[in-house]
């Protein structure tokens, strides 16, 4: 058996087309979707990953912001300028790129990002509705992969799951979100005893605790979907996900490449989140001036 490849990239450009006419149609009723990107720093990558979330909104006729403050930036002051951006009736959506200065304290931040406005789906309001199952704006990461599992058609339903990761940003929500489409979830982590054992069970395996090639054929249920989000950058200089690929494929019914799987559905959820913005103040505006 050798895997089909789930080409993330394809299916992001699908998803894509989808918010370009959603846009057109926003556009046509005078609300133009727009995303503002808050950034303290030089920090490389992070320049790398806002300009790719600036030329995907563009691509789909969004606009983008991006905001680019000091890295002597008190907390108080970000806060404030976090608390403008959510009264600007012209911004729907508001991320703040991670990682921050260590002199900030991360978790107030995304706190005081309006949560109708938390398209990073990171709020505490939009993590307690992802516990119980009622809609919001969820973390795009893994709401990226329940998009891709939905794409190829996957039961997940009945199905045994295994999340080898605990964050707060990919972890947690996607067991969450594996659960709440009703699988039956394992979630490891660096701790779990005979990691092989549990991952051997089961139908659905998501790698996300960033170590390069960790999930190896031998931990792999014959005919599993197999999902990798990790990314790693290996001492040559290539990239490396946290499963053994090209020996995992030959046992996984299905799986994702790295890089070109799970990357670009992040920027599409981003995308998709924002627009959703969009729609809702669109909407109430209409009940506005209906009333």
């Amino acid at each position: 058996m050798t895997a089909a490849i789930i080409d993330g990239k394809s299916i992001a450009q699908e998803l894509r087309e989808q918010y370009s006419a959603r846009v057109a149609r926003l556009r046509a009723a005078g609300v133009i979707p727009a995303l503002a990107v808050v950034i303290l720093g030089d920090h490389p990558a992070s320049k790398v990953y806002v300009r790719n979330k600036s030329l995907a909104c563009h691509q789909v006729g969004m606009h983008s912001s991006v905001h680019e403050l000091h890295h002597t930036t008190t907390q108080a002051e970000l806060i404030a300028f976090l608390h403008d951006l959510n009264g600007n009736p012209s911004v729907h959506g508001i991320l703040v790129q991670l990682p921050l200065p260590p002199h900030i304290n991360g978790r107030a931040v995304i706190e005081a990002i309006d949560p109708q406005k938390d398209v990073d789906g990171f709020h505490y309001h939009n993590v307690g509705a992802l516990v119980v199952g009622e809609p919001a704006f969820y973390p795009c990461t893994p709401w990226g992969v329940m998009k891709l599992l939905e794409h190829e058609g996957v039961a997940i339903e009945g199905a045994r799951a295994a999340v080898v990761g605990r964050s707060n940003i990919v972890g947690k929500p996607m067991a969450l979100m594996l659960v709440n489409a009703g699988a039956t979830v394992t979630v490891c982590h660096s701790k779990t005893r005979d990691l092989g054992a549990i991952t051997r069970e089961s139908d659905i395996v998501v790698a996300a605790i960033g170590r390069p090639r960790m999930i190896t054929r031998e931990m792999v249920k014959p005919g599993a979907v197999v999902i990798d989000v990790g990314i790693n950058r290996l001492p040559d200089g290539t990239l490396a996900g946290d499963v053994d690929y090209e020996n995992v494929k030959e046992v996984a019914s299905r799986i994702t490449p790295v890089p070109g799987g799970v990357g670009p559905m992040t920027i599409a959820m981003l995308l998709g989140n924002t627009v959703a913005s969009a729609e809702r103040i669109a909407e109430a505006r209409r009940h506005a001036i209906a009333g």
